[in-house]
């Protein structure tokens, strides 16, 4: 793990009045609500160094002393002489809420880099935010040409691909579906050359990351003559990592498909040719680098090669450029399927797209929280568009908000900005958005609902949800208290292979067994729930796990054990990994598909599924 600076104070903190919980169903959104404005104290003391919380006194070692990270440095004069929109100030209540976060940092990767990355970026996003309204009045005149994230980006003038190799800029990340297609001939001394994905460097790690590095050895290296297909990962911190070689036995999977194709390596007996290897010196290869699910996929002349899974820390939306370099006559270089903002001037129904005012003098039936990352502009566009419109999101029953953390690309932060200020659905969060810290999503959901909503949903934005049927189903089961509704799994043990995504290790969580959790694509908690985490969060008394669904299974476990009657409802129809004809979730849907749905379910009535 990296070790941190510790930073010093320099500011007071935000102090948030907000309604308490337990009056909540008085007056859920009066004088102390989520649209009160924000007051500062500032006579309040400094914030101690944070720790993670004991029940006796630890004392800490020089190494945890120079991993702490003051979380108030996030939130201390976030409202501070700066002129926000009532939906700007509402999308950073949980924010506000969040800011001793860094006290659940034990056992969440990337927990404390993601903080201090957050920083910087909520600091470069101020500044660009108080420029810009300093020129308002001139905005006509303000060239935002290259600003918006491209949806595609090529380069075909062989003059740009000198010998020293070749770099596209990616504005605005990968993500699934995203593609980088190079076409060249393996030339040259050697016919070797590498790919790398770059992450974006931070100012005292000049070299950034490598999120995936690609090298083809064509005459081989010191393990093997033959040729070979090496991938791995760098960062400043653990250097490479394990090197995944093709051809391999290894039968490792990455969204179904093998590490490294069975092909590669083997030779035709009939016809006595040489090994079969995708690249030949002097011959053209069409290569697609694509974005799935848990990893990259190459293909090579239409042929699936290699996959590689993601690793912790190293995502697909910390792209930010292509390097090509080696012995490679390259012909042109595409990357397409990039996360691209809508353009709201050709936006008809942009009044019907913004999200309706919190009710003020009752509770919401059901809050809905969706998970989503800040270049996921195509994905949270698709929800609004089919099942937030149905009558009881427009009418206030039910309300639906996405839960963002910020960005690393300064261009990403401008749009995701805007997004807030003209749709009103987003809860920004306090850091940077790596996987293994969705958990902290889920502790903000339930603060946001534990003050709003009878009931609670976790959904992602990749997920249909039908939201008069989840209705329908807590109404008729009428279980106001201990409430956990989805597709319970009651035996489920933690991943010990270190090759899964999921993977536990014994440290993590001893336990053989998981107690019983809902799938993560969509479940529902009672307020009694929401409103015990929210507690516990401020108490300093939760449990972390990276595994956010299994961690709300583990901490309604743990409040059954104080007492709390549980009921568990499982609701076979939500589909964590895909879609079946009568779901009430359908998972790992596309934006198209998501269209289709609706549509579908608006013009033909069924609940059928279009994929």
């Amino acid at each position: 793990m990296k070790k941190w600076l510790a930073c010093v104070l320099m500011g007071s903190f935000i102090v948030i009045l907000i309604l308490r919980y337990n009056v909540m169903f008085k007056n859920p959104f009066s004088n102390n609500s989520l649209q009160q404005r924000i007051f500062v104290n500032t006579t309040d003391p400094r914030l101690k160094w944070v720790q993670q919380p004991t029940v006796s006194p630890v004392i800490q070692s020089p190494e945890a002393v120079n991993q702490v990270v003051l979380a108030d440095e996030l939130v201390s004069g976030l409202f501070l002489d700066r002129n926000f929109s009532s939906e700007v100030q509402s999308s950073l209540f949980t924010w506000n809420e969040m800011k001793h976060i860094v006290n659940y940092s034990k056992g969440l990767p990337n927990a404390l880099e993601a903080v201090r990355e957050a920083r910087i970026a909520w600091d470069n996003l101020m500044d660009i935010v108080a420029k810009k309204q300093q020129i308002e009045v001139n905005e006509s005149s303000v060239d935002h040409k290259g600003k918006k994230c491209p949806y595609f980006l090529s380069k075909m003038d062989t003059k740009d691909f000198g010998d020293k190799g070749y770099k596209l800029r990616i504005p605005c990340g990968l993500i699934q579906g995203s593609a980088i297609t190079i076409i060249g001939i393996p030339n040259g001394p050697s016919g070797s050359f590498r790919i790398d994905l770059t992450g974006e460097s931070v100012p005292e790690e000049p070299n950034p990351p490598i999120v995936l590095h690609y090298n083809v050895r064509l005459q081989g290296d010191k393990v093997t003559e033959d040729p070979v297909i090496v991938q791995n990962t760098w960062t400043t911190a653990q250097d490479w990592g394990e090197e995944e070689r093709c051809p391999s036995r290894n039968n490792k999977k990455v969204d179904d498909l093998k590490q490294c194709s069975e092909k590669v390596g083997k030779r035709d007996n009939r016809t006595r040719s040489k090994p079969y290897f995708p690249f030949k010196l002097g011959y053209l290869s069409v290569m697609t680098l694509r974005v799935g699910e848990e990893g990259f996929h190459m293909t090579v002349d239409g042929k699936q090669i290699t996959s590689f899974a993601c690793r912790e820390g190293l995502e697909p939306w910390l792209v930010n450029e292509v390097r090509i370099f080696g012995d490679i006559n390259l012909t042109s270089v595409l990357a397409s399927g990039l996360p691209t903002s809508a353009d709201l001037e050709h936006i008809d129904d942009l009044d019907a797209l913004r999200t309706v005012p919190l009710p003020l003098h009752r509770p919401l039936d059901l809050f809905i929280g969706v998970f989503s990352t800040a270049n996921n502009f195509k994905r949270r566009m698709a929800v609004r568009r089919t099942w937030m419109q149905y009558p009881a999101v427009k009418s206030g029953t039910v309300a639906v908000r996405f839960f963002v953390g910020l960005h690393k690309n300064q261009i990403v932060n401008e749009e995701l900005w805007s997004e807030i200020k003209t749709y009103g659905d987003i809860q920004l969060m306090p850091f940077v958005d790596y996987y293994g810290l969705i958990t902290w999503k889920t502790i903000a959901i339930c603060i946001f609902g534990a003050v709003s909503a009878k009931y609670v949903m976790k959904t992602d934005d990749d997920a249909f949800v039908r939201v008069d049927e989840v209705l329908g189903t807590i109404s008729k089961e009428n279980v106001k208290h201990g409430l956990l509704y989805g597709l319970i799994n009651y035996d489920a043990q933690p991943h010990r292979n270190a090759d899964s995504k999921w993977y536990i290790s014994p440290e993590e969580y001893p336990e053989k067994t998981y107690p019983p959790w809902a799938h993560g694509p969509g479940y529902v908690v009672s307020n009694d729930i929401a409103k015990a985490v929210y507690t516990k969060h401020k108490e300093g008394s939760l449990r972390m796990f990276k595994l956010e669904d299994v961690a709300m299974g583990i901490w309604i476990a743990e409040m059954k054990k104080e007492g709390f009657k549980v009921y568990y409802k499982d609701e076979k129809r939500v589909y964590n990994e895909g879609c079946n004809d009568g779901f009430v979730v359908a998972h790992y849907q596309s934006p198209r598909e998501m269209l289709c749905l609706w549509q579908k379910l608006q013009a033909e009535g069924v609940v059928k599924c279009c994929n």
